[in-house]
């Protein structure tokens, strides 16, 4: 059974601002309201503008040199970036002949591509206030799907980014990798039905999420999670 978000409790205490893309909707904006709650000042990336008080840059992350810059301007104006959560993801499912080029394009891009322009124009600031870093993975960056080739792809190209940034920035700055299972979010609206969860399907509430990917925020220095995967108990797609 889960909590729901206004009623948790996270003894982790953040400072500094954190940019969160996708920061709009779903485990985004879970984060969002998670780092506010922590105590951080979360800014949200994202090409549909969020609800509530959050400051917002709007980019659509499939450009990645306009996030870039995105990312720059957000440096640039509040000047304490500690952290940066890459919670954007999008997909397209079916059968690789069938997908149309463009839409699965669009899924690398913004879920790798995207992943590795916020962080490349985030790194100067966080390498100077020994900030951090938490990707998105996904149980099926762990584990192959038919008709998700794209998402497979993408997920797979996070884990592989995640690992290698762990390595070249290993004592300037903290990188943590999350891993979801199935969450009750706007993700899997609009697909055909066979790609849909089935009605008994236990899914995660994103604010479950979102707690973990805080708790990864607010190590102390020198102190890093390294991967987290958050699933529910009867999660079948992991192990």
């Amino acid at each position: 059974m889960t909590t729901s978000a206004d009623t948790r409790s996270n003894t982790a205490t953040l400072t500094g601002t954190v940019i969160v893309t996708g920061g709009a909707s779903g485990l985004g904006e879970a984060v969002a309201h998670a780092v506010l709650r922590a105590g951080g000042r979360p800014v949200v990336l994202d090409i549909n503008t969020p609800e509530g008080e959050f400051d917002h840059v709007e980019v659509d992350l499939s450009d990645t040199r306009a996030t870039e810059a995105a990312v720059g301007r957000v440096v640039d104006e509040y000047g304490d970036v500690t952290g940066v959560v890459t919670a954007a993801g999008t997909d397209v499912c079916g059968a690789l002949d069938t997908v149309e080029g463009a839409a699965w394009d669009r899924v690398l891009t913004v879920n790798l591509l995207g992943t590795a322009a916020v962080v490349r124009a985030a790194v100067p600031q966080l390498r100077r206030v020994h900030g951090r870093v938490v990707t998105i993975g996904s149980t099926l960056g762990l584990r192959p799907a038919g008709d998700a080739t794209a998402y497979c792809a993408s997920k797979h190209g996070v884990v592989g980014f995640t690992r290698a940034l762990a390595m070249e920035l290993a004592g300037d700055v903290g990188v943590t990798m999350v891993v979801p299972g199935g969450m009750r979010t706007h993700f899997f609206d609009g697909r055909p039905e066979q790609y849909r969860p089935g009605p008994d399907a236990d899914l995660m509430d994103p604010a479950d999420v979102a707690a973990a990917v805080v708790t990864a925020l607010a190590q102390p220095a020198g102190v890093e999670l390294r991967e987290v995967i958050v699933t529910a108990s009867t999660e079948p797609s992991w192990p």
